[in-house]
């Protein structure tokens, strides 16, 4: 990390946890994380070796580690069903750290991108609004830097890629729209490399709206939008959907995506839908996956605590087979984990949330990050 990165990352990014700005709600959890990553729960102290720990980043990058890079965007102002997945980063960490005590999983914190939790993206944003943010982020409203979380986002993530192109970073959300910045900056320097890349969206939900009541970047539209940064928009595969307005055939022959829907993956079985897809990237001549995971993929039985769940979607064997298979031909070098809501409960769902959801986002988080680091290895 270059001492500009740095600069920009004590600006945009604040301690794992800290993206939801809150005084009182969730401490405790906060606290336990905070205790786990620093070894203290004072604030001053927090921020302290959270800022040292940038350091360790640095090196991690320049010696081209095999740790994926972890970085929350705290942000569900991007959804618009059901809030409360701007708590998932938060959760979601004390699972992984838990398990990376005991699977080993090797992964680089970051930290969280700065949320205002009012705000989406900058081009939203009026010039009175963006002066006032500015000056409450940075104490300066001439600083030359975004205020919104994707654009926050996008900001650190294009530095990033610039600096160390063959970084390998895993995004936790969030409402999906997260998945914008994430994905935008990712195809950027991709391109840069000529890496041929495509995304494979596990999701119940197609999110190819190009506009959801007026807004162009939400939950709902952030893939119609990077079906159009890879190669083709073929090279957006999507997997479990059972939600949508319009039949498969719409999609496919209006928007040129592939979609392989949960009652295909039930029917012809995991591991032959893992296959058609493996031949559909060869087709294309793609080099490089990135994986966007919206946990609602899952039946609502293993994932109840999200803003939209969907019964009769995948299970999670199903998604490990398709994940497993799909990574033994593609690198995975890059991906995301979205719309996990510990705070919302399902009425249908089962008595055990949020824990059930929990546990399953931990287990796919952490397959994802093993098939990453195999990727930054190689």
């Amino acid at each position: 990390m270059s001492t500009s990165l740095k600069v920009l990352a004590k600006s945009l990014l604040c301690p794992p946890g800290n993206g939801v700005y809150t005084i009182h709600t969730a401490q405790e959890r906060k606290n336990t994380l905070h205790q786990h990553m620093f070894g203290t729960t004072i604030p001053g102290q927090v921020e302290k070796a959270w800022q040292a720990s940038l350091d360790h980043l640095n090196r991690e990058l320049k010696a081209h580690s095999t740790k994926s890079i972890l970085l929350g965007l705290p942000s569900d102002c991007g959804g618009g069903i059901q809030r409360g997945a701007n708590w998932g980063p938060l959760f979601l960490r004390l699972e992984l750290i838990e398990a990376q005590k005991q699977f080993g999983t090797q992964f680089f914190d970051a930290g969280d991108i700065r949320v205002i939790p009012h705000l989406l993206h900058d081009r939203y944003i009026s010039k009175e609004t963006l002066h006032s943010c500015r000056k409450a982020l940075y104490g300066n409203s001439r600083k030359n830097l975004p205020v919104a979380p994707l654009s926050m986002a996008e900001t650190f993530l294009d530095n990033l890629y610039r600096h160390h192109p063959h970084a390998t970073v895993f995004g936790l959300g969030g409402d999906h729209s997260v998945s914008y910045p994430f994905i935008k900056s990712f195809f950027v320097k991709q391109k840069k490399l000529k890496r041929k890349t495509g995304i494979l969206h596990f999701d119940a939900h197609t999110d190819l709206l190009d506009k959801r009541l007026g807004i162009d970047i939400c939950f709902g539209s952030w893939a119609y939008h990077a079906r159009m940064w890879g190669e083709t928009p073929a090279a957006l595969v999507q997997v479990g959907i059972r939600s949508s307005g319009k039949k498969k055939e719409h999609w496919e022959r209006t928007l040129k995506v592939k979609q392989y829907w949960t009652k295909e993956v039930r029917k012809d079985g995991a591991g032959q839908i893992a296959e058609r897809i493996i031949s559909h990237y060869k087709t294309l001549g793609i080099e490089d996956l990135y994986i966007s995971f919206d946990i609602d993929a899952l039946d609502s039985t293993f994932a109840g605590a999200t803003g939209t769940p969907e019964p009769h979607g995948l299970f999670p064997h199903e998604v490990a087979v398709i994940i497993g298979e799909v990574a033994r031909h593609y690198p995975i070098a890059g991906a995301d984990l979205c719309e996990v809501a510990p705070f919302v409960r399902n009425p249908d769902g089962v008595s055990l949330e949020p824990y059930t959801t929990l546990l399953y986002a931990k287990l796919i988080a952490l397959l994802i990050l093993d098939k990453m680091s195999q990727k930054a290895g190689a």
